[in-house]
């Protein structure tokens, strides 16, 4: 299992700072953002990470997080040559993954439980798709997973609802098999010129190819203002309750 993390994207919500630096490399608690989400898949038994941003960025991350030793991984690099959608990110992580199977992270998420149980139901089902999901109470602003009552299954996944059927978002936490890059060929471009995740989960929704799990705990987005604020205020208490807890 391999994993991937994509730190593209343009960042405009988090202007003006993202004029300057990758939002990914913003400070969540003591360490850059994207440090979060490759101690998460350290912490899950994933050794060989890629991380996927644009050019201008490149040296940026490679000053910080290098070939990953000191973290305890191996980090490799691809470029991502414009912000062409979710899905087209990950087009570039074909090489990498070859006939592995992946978890796939945006790297702006941030969420309190382990992967661990979710990468091991993965692997032991030998499933095709997972998503992981939580529920939030704006669902408007989300991909939000419509499941059937009676099979528990997917049925859609649709994009930022004007009329949401449920709240259960669906999360910046993807785990594929490597037959995904067969499905992004058939991607056609959305109205925003872009690549679209919740097309591609969609593809495979229809082939009765995606499970799926639900968080328990917190997870944020930390792609604007405000809930980049409050990621810094959930990694402290997590910190703040561990550094109690060694000290007693």
């Amino acid at each position: 299992m391999k994993g991937v993390i994509l730190a593209g994207g343009r960042g405009t919500r988090l202007m003006p700072f993202t004029k300057i630096i990758n939002k990914q490399l913003l400070p969540v608690g003591p360490y850059p953002m994207i440090y979060w989400a490759i101690i998460k898949m350290k912490k899950s038994g994933i050794q060989e990470i890629l991380i996927i941003t644009h050019n201008e960025h490149l040296s940026n991350f490679k000053t910080i997080l290098a070939d990953g030793s000191q973290l305890g991984v191996k980090i490799t690099y691809e470029i991502q040559p414009y912000a062409g959608g979710i899905a087209h990110g990950l087009m570039y992580a074909r090489d990498f993954i070859k006939k592995d199977k992946f978890i796939f992270m945006l790297g702006d998420n941030i969420f309190e439980e382990s992967l661990l149980p979710y990468v091991k139901n993965f692997i032991d089902k030998n499933e095709k798709a997972k998503v992981l999901l939580t529920r939030v109470n704006d669902p408007k602003r989300y991909g939000i997973a419509n499941i059937n009552k009676h099979t528990q299954q997917i049925i859609s996944i649709v994009e930022k609802p004007k009329y949401p059927l449920s709240n259960l978002c669906v999360t910046g936490i993807y785990m594929y098999d490597s037959n995904v890059f067969h499905n992004i060929d058939f991607l056609e471009k959305s109205c925003r010129e872009e690549l679209e995740i919740t097309d591609l989960n969609n593809i495979y929704i229809t082939k009765n190819q995606m499970s799926y799990e639900i968080l328990k705990g917190w997870w944020i987005d930390a792609g604007t203002h405000t809930s980049l604020f409050r990621a810094n205020q959930l990694v402290q208490a997590v910190l703040n309750q561990s550094e109690t807890s060694e000290d007693k």
